[in-house]
């Protein structure tokens, strides 16, 4: 009778630890789906501002040496990612391409600048910063005009700062969820052992010595969920990449390298933080409380 007590016992603590895994495995893995999109929203959004030119149009008497020197120092700024530039004859030959006739025939002359177009780096792409750009420019002697799109970097800076403001409500939202769901999971298997935990006390054992090892359990369960979690990352990751490659997931080291230590960290300070303070709360209980 004794033996079919403790078997059955056996399987129900088994099953109590098989729960607790697969809830901190199923909690963890939407969160890293969520801190996987939360990290690569900021890639798409600096590969987007990347696309971002600001073309400088360069008056008739600079020469070929002088634009040339001027190329090479704005490839030395900070905020230039790619120069490229645009004889007044090649921009001529690409508006007549575009509007199908050739419109130096009919004006006798190239009313069209030298340009350059300067593709600037991601953290450069504000609003602010660009009027600052364009400041600058104007007062360059060998600069006629500056154009960019206004419109569409206030409308870029404005939906992104948006996006990124909701994807951050969202993540402490589902971050606060995952702590609340995996903290109530090793609560119900810790309140299965309360009679244990005062039977410890009782007969002279400290309270950090009984806490212990439930920590190390909780933490062990923890890491264990945290693994299978990180496979089914893996898995999403790997389908994902190949349907929509331009993303660079599985070649994005630094990006997987925080959400494999997100996971793991977060698995990590729940369970002990959910162990320490179920725990205490038990140790802190009378005899005569434990049945409610």
């Amino acid at each position: 009778m004794s033996s079919k007590f403790d078997s059955y016992q056996k399987r129900r603590l088994a099953s109590s630890y098989i729960s607790v895994v697969i809830s901190i495995a199923l909690v963890l893995f939407m969160v890293g789906i969520l801190g996987l999109v939360l990290l690569k929203s900021t890639f798409v959004a600096n590969k987007v501002k990347e696309k971002v030119a600001i073309t400088l149009f360069l008056k008739d008497k600079v020469s070929q040496k002088q634009i040339k020197t001027f190329k090479e120092s704005l490839q030395k700024e900070p905020f230039a990612r790619k120069i490229i530039y645009t004889s007044k004859k090649q921009a001529a030959k690409r508006y007549s391409k575009e509007i199908g006739e050739d419109f130096l025939e009919f004006l006798g002359e190239n009313p069209l600048k030298n340009g350059i177009d300067i593709y600037l780096k991601a953290d450069f792409v504000t609003p602010e910063k660009l009027e600052e750009l364009e400041t600058r420019f104007l007062k360059n002697a060998f600069v006629a005009d500056v154009s960019y799109d206004k419109p569409l970097i206030n409308l870029l800076t404005k939906n992104i700062k948006r996006i990124s403001f909701w994807l951050l409500v969202l993540s402490s939202f589902f971050g606060l969820i995952s702590i609340i769901l995996i903290n109530s999971s090793i609560r119900l298997s810790i309140y299965a052992k309360r009679f244990n935990i005062k039977t410890m006390q009782m007969v002279g054992a400290t309270k950090s010595f009984i806490r212990k090892p439930f920590i190390f359990r909780s933490i062990k369960l923890g890491l264990i969920g945290a693994l299978i979690a990180l496979i089914g990352l893996a898995v999403v990751i790997y389908y994902t990449d190949k349907y929509i490659p331009s993303l660079y997931l599985i070649t994005d080291y630094i990006t997987l390298s925080y959400l494999a230590g997100g996971v793991i960290l977060a698995a990590f300070l729940i369970t002990w933080l959910s162990t320490f303070f179920a725990t205490q709360r038990f140790l802190n209980l009378q005899t005569d409380q434990l049945y409610y």
